[in-house]
């Protein structure tokens, strides 16, 4: 299944789906089930005649995958499948995925959303071509994660951002790592407690303000990001 919706705009669901049954080779005396197994898992019943060009892209990503297991394959590949989906069809999508998983299908995913990495069972992280680290989430936060984070709520996290880094390459911050994460930034540092103070002096000389310093257990977006500038 790829990242672009691939199937046909001017058909209907059921059409686009009996067009890939034969596409597959699929007998016809079990297209029919096959159909409503397909729409059943889905979610997709009573939308059998609506046009594809109608559906929302959290329903077209479902009649993908729909399409995608006609032929009830072994292995399913799915490039980016949630890629501009609402999070709500991004969590009934990977609903229908867990379910394919309990049936005894193998599931390979490529995702950049590290919520999503996060619930699979193993993971591998790519970078121009090669890989720089595998396991379970588990194992890749246990092995590739130097350091403890320090996740801090400051009144401009934008200008935090860029304080704290202007602090660290002066040579006045110890830390190994900072990022921003929407209206939060979080700081890596071997023992971040430590750092508190330092890090509140910096922010607080620069007008902005510390707001609250959590310590909290690493994301797989941290571990990620770790990695990736390794």
């Amino acid at each position: 299944m790829s990242q672009r919706f691939s199937l046909y705009n001017d058909l209907t669901v059921s059409q686009n789906l009996r067009f890939y049954a034969a596409a597959y080779g699929l007998p016809s005396d079990e297209i029919d089930a096959r159909l409503a197994e397909a729409l059943s898992a889905a979610g997709l019943e009573g939308r059998e005649q609506a046009k594809t060009r109608d559906l929302s892209g959290g329903w077209r990503q479902r009649l993908a995958l729909s399409a995608a297991i006609l032929h009830q394959p072994e292995v399913l590949f799915l490039d980016e499948p949630t890629a501009g989906v609402d999070p709500l069809s991004r969590r009934a999508f990977w609903d229908l995925l867990y379910q394919l998983i309990n049936q005894g299908v193998a599931v390979f995913v490529t995702t950049h959303y590290m919520d999503e990495a996060e619930h699979c069972h193993k993971l591998a992280f790519i970078q121009h071509g090669k890989l720089i680290a595998n396991g379970s989430p588990a194992e890749i936060k246990s092995r590739m994660m130097s350091g403890e984070v320090l996740e801090i709520a400051p009144s401009d996290a934008v200008q935090a951002v860029k304080v704290l880094r202007a602090a660290r390459a002066a040579g006045e911050l110890e830390v190994s790592e900072i990022e921003l994460y929407g209206s939060l930034v979080h700081v890596v540092a071997p023992q971040v407690g430590d750092r508190q103070p330092a890090i509140a002096a910096v922010l607080q000389a620069a007008g902005v303000i510390p707001g609250q310093m959590t310590r909290i257990e690493p994301s797989l977006e941290d571990v990620f990001i770790a990695c990736m500038q390794a």
